[in-house]
């Protein structure tokens, strides 16, 4: 070794990515990495799963999502350190607050308008805006060790952004006991009230949701995506509004190939090639 290799300074290891992304069968599982801060939602992280979503949107290759998360929680929800630290701004921080705010709910909203399903595989504790990101994906696949909360009233902080994406999951009761309580609720517990569909064996989940994930894939991506923006649309709507548009919605599905495809290899009993129109 020369003397100049000797002393030459170390290449700075570059930081782990915040959000992971591996794509499998037409499937992008996406992993929060923040595990040393229990993956809480800082704003780095709201804005590397927005743009990936934004990506994900116009990829015909990827026909569900998996959003999972690496560590001991799936996650905290806000980074209240990284709040609390704007406290000192000359307006006592509330246009960051705000920024915070939206960006996060744009981004439940982004999951909930994304043509693809989302499943969570949840595999440890999820609050407050952790437990929102649960709430707002379109399926659940939960460790039976994992719990739930929305803990906010424990700090003053009442957890009214989670409640939009609660409440409209489960009973308003189960909502309200959460919401009043911010006590932690057991997976089972998270499955009776609707909250999440499966709970599976620790360790299971990722599996678990993939292949919930294969089961959707195996479906015509056109009719998946059609399903899901009228499902959510509906259920905004008074009952004969709903009963007018979703009419509107099948004529239109109807007269697509798929459909066409779908309902032709049905009655020759056979399996459907699907192409996505």
């Amino acid at each position: 070794m020369n003397a100049q290799s000797a002393t030459a300074p170390k290449a700075a290891a570059q930081p782990a990515p915040i959000l992971l992304r591996e794509d499998v069968a037409g499937v992008a599982i996406l992993t929060l990495n923040r595990p040393q801060v229990r993956n809480s939602l800082s704003e780095a992280l709201l804005g590397a799963l927005r743009d990936e979503l934004n990506a994900i949107a116009g990829e015909r290759s990827i026909r569900v999502v998996v959003l999972t998360a690496n560590g001991p929680a799936f996650s905290a929800g806000h980074d209240l350190k990284e709040l609390n630290a704007r406290r000192s701004d000359a307006d006592r921080g509330r246009a960051y607050f705000k920024k915070i705010m939206d960006l996060c709910s744009a981004v439940m909203q982004q999951i909930v308008t994304l043509p693809q399903p989302v499943i969570a595989a949840v595999q440890a504790t999820a609050t407050a805006a952790g437990c929102q990101l649960v709430a707002s994906c379109d399926l659940a696949v939960t460790s039976q060790t994992a719990k739930f909360a929305t803990p906010g009233v424990n700090i003053g902080l009442f957890c009214s952004t989670p409640m939009v994406a609660l409440s409209r999951n489960v009973t308003r009761k189960a909502a309200m006991e959460m919401l009043l309580t911010g006590e932690m609720i057991s997976a089972e517990d998270a499955g009776r009230i609707g909250l999440v569909n499966h709970v599976v064996s620790a360790g299971t989940e990722r599996e678990e949701a993939l292949k919930l994930a294969a089961k959707i894939t195996a479906k015509s991506p056109l009719t998946v995506k059609i399903g899901k923006e009228a499902f959510y649309r509906q259920l905004e709507m008074p009952l004969a509004e709903a009963y007018r548009y979703t009419s509107e919605v099948m004529v239109e599905n109807m007269l697509a190939r798929d459909a066409e495809e779908g309902i032709a290899a049905f009655i020759e009993k056979r399996d459907p090639k699907w192409e996505g129109r």
